[in-house]
């Protein structure tokens, strides 16, 4: 569900929804980097926004909607991004790679999803390519 344009932003910012992650969602602005890319995909599968999920995914690698929506009912809380690093992926780069760490809560328990996720921007608007799922950490 969309939260509320006053309450805190999934992403973890700590800026409120209609100041960080809406607009993206909403399609009000485009990410002006790759990290805010990443912080939008995590607020769209936070609150089942399939659509800017397939919107923000390079058409050569995105999954269908059916697939992507298929995941996303997977029953999975999502409750918390850490954004551990970014490389390139600025305002005047052309690629991007942002690592992370999603926590979410699922009917097996708690879980962390830990990736490097690569980014392109095409036509000036950032896109995900891929990620890499780093294991063992």
């Amino acid at each position: 569900t969309r939260p509320d344009d006053s309450a805190r932003c999934p992403c973890g910012t700590g800026d409120v929804y209609g100041d960080c992650c809406g607009p993206l969602l909403s399609q009000q602005r485009h990410a002006a980097t790759a990290e805010q890319l990443m912080r939008s995909r995590f607020t769209a599968f936070a609150t089942g926004d399939v659509d800017h999920a397939l919107r923000s995914w390079h058409p050569r690698t995105s999954p269908s909607w059916k697939e992507l929506d298929t995941t996303l009912a997977d029953g999975a809380q999502w409750l918390r991004l850490e954004v551990l690093r970014s490389e390139q992926g600025g305002p005047f780069d052309q690629e991007g790679v942002v690592e992370f760490r999603a926590h979410a809560k699922t009917a097996q328990g708690r879980r962390v999803l830990h990736e490097v996720s690569r980014f392109e921007r095409v036509d000036g608007q950032w896109l995900y390519i891929s990620g890499e799922v780093v294991t063992g950490a």
